[in-house]
């Protein structure tokens, strides 16, 4: 059942959001909403007053220069500790200024069946075949004082501009540590197949144990799990692999458990939600002593979430023009193989939507960037649900571009569940709309949506942040 809210605008003209959290600051007794952009804003706005918290923009990459305007790079992550209120502790991820290298591969990736070589690329020359660097640190907010920088978590090393994830640094409710997703490091198809391979970074949702004290005065520039120090080894564990691109994790509580929300971005086909409550973690020394030794790992109930195999519910394609008829498309699976090893390890999607939809009541989507239950009664059509974003729906051309808000639910039987479009009352006019990320206050009991005029980063001040609301 398709149904409509509002959109409360209660914050105009900033840079392209990308985290929406609210958090009590020392001192306070009530939440303020923090807002993250691209280009390395961090805001405060509470009883209507917006400030800025942080600004790291001279810290970030340069944006959008080498791509026409567009970008996946920037501020990425913003997450707060859960004893935030009392120790000032809290967390960011960005792209770092000065870092750009010439990219992992010349030129655009597509595999070609036919070719078993370019199903079985190596990211060589890592040292110098790279196109960024993304960091997380540690800061502290000092009363009646700036934030500092505390400390370096890692230092990672990005083969391709794209697919660095967004909301990207969460803490979990059950483990109380940072949970970190990352991409598989981007180009398309995942060139390397860095998302499975259980050494290396990319394409991973890791868990990082923030109150394990560990200083290093400048931790390694890494890709790879053994590149890192032990100490640092020793604070990490892997949540889950397979992963393309996700907008983050949420957690939403179910009795004495967690349900797990994430949402995978897809290839061509379509956009994937996937929910879980168990999970087997692998300890990040384990992983790396299992590839020094040559064994495998007991991956018995660990995530995995089939990527590059799998796409959502589908062995990842390659979508062609038919000869005979070029108004038609054919769709050819790009890694059979692979589709088979894990198509029994893999979990399966809470719902998909598609890249085309031909059903009148959905809608063609774009990407995925924002997922976040909602435990609210003030829209009760939506309580209990998990509420979704997507950047832009394809619309006919020459229409303004349009986001797109919608939501599922968890089926009792476990079965996948259709999805179904939340819509809205604003009238954004002759404007794009693109929305950006999906936010909500602690308790999940209200839900915030980022919109930006403009797919390109470098064009400034077109954002807008919302409150949805009944």
């Amino acid at each position: 059942m398709n149904i409509k809210v509002g959109l409360h605008p209660i914050v105009t003209n900033i840079n392209l959001p990308t985290v929406i959290k609210t958090a009590v600051l020392p001192g306070n007794s009530s939440e303020s909403i923090f807002i993250a952009t691209q280009p390395g804003e961090i805001y405060t706005l509470r009883n209507g007053v917006i400030e800025t918290f942080l600004d790291i923009r001279q810290q970030i990459i340069e944006l959008g220069s080498s791509s026409g305007g567009y970008d996946e790079r920037g501020l990425l992550g913003l997450a707060f500790h859960p004893d935030f209120y009392y120790n000032g502790l809290f967390y960011i991820h960005y792209s770092v200024a000065g870092t750009q290298g010439p990219g992992a591969l010349s030129g655009s990736f597509i595999p070609n069946p036919c070719a078993p070589a370019t199903l079985n690329l190596e990211w060589t020359n890592r040292d110098s075949q790279y196109d960024h660097i993304d960091t997380v640190e540690e800061w502290i907010l000092q009363s009646s004082s700036q934030p500092q920088k505390r400390r370096t978590l890692l230092n990672l090393r990005r083969p391709f501009m794209n697919h660095n994830g967004v909301n990207s640094l969460n803490f979990s409710p059950e483990t109380g540590k940072l949970v970190l997703t990352t991409g598989d490091g981007g180009s398309g198809y995942d060139p390397f197949n860095l998302s499975q391979k259980d050494i290396e970074i990319a394409g991973k949702i890791i868990e990082i144990d923030v109150d394990e004290d560990v200083f290093i005065e400048n931790p390694p520039i890494v890709t790879r799990f053994y590149e890192l120090p032990v100490v640092i080894q020793e604070t990490l564990t892997i949540m889950a692999k397979g992963v393309r691109n996700i907008p983050g994790i949420s957690f939403q509580r179910f009795h004495d458990k967690y349900i797990k929300y994430i949402g995978n971005v897809g290839q061509d086909l379509v956009e994937s939600i996937f929910s879980f409550i168990y999970w087997n973690p692998l300890p990040v020394t384990e992983v790396v002593q299992a590839y020094h030794m040559n064994y495998d790992l007991d991956q018995t109930g660990f995530i995995n979430f089939g990527w590059r195999g799998w796409e959502g519910s589908f062995p990842t394609s390659i979508i062609r023009n038919c000869s005979n008829n070029p108004a038609l498309n054919e769709k050819i699976i790009a890694y059979y193989d692979e589709a088979i090893k894990t198509s029994v390890q893999r979990i399966h999607p809470l719902t998909n939507y598609y890249h085309m939809d031909p059903r009148p009541d959905k809608f063609s989507g774009t990407a995925l960037t924002g997922v976040k239950p909602y435990m609210g009664y003030g829209i009760p059509e939506l309580t209990g649900s998990v509420v979704f974003t997507d950047f832009v729906r394809k619309e006919e051309a020459g229409a303004p571009a349009r986001g797109v808000l919608a939501y599922a639910r968890v089926r009792s039987d476990c079965k996948i569940d259709d999805y179904h479009i939340i819509e809205t009352d604003y009238d954004f006019g002759s404007r794009s709309a693109y929305f950006t990320c999906l936010g909500s206050n602690l308790a999940q009991t209200r839900l915030y949506l980022g919109v930006y005029g403009s797919m390109n980063v470098t064009d400034v001040n077109q954002g807008t942040i919302f409150e949805i609301v009944p």
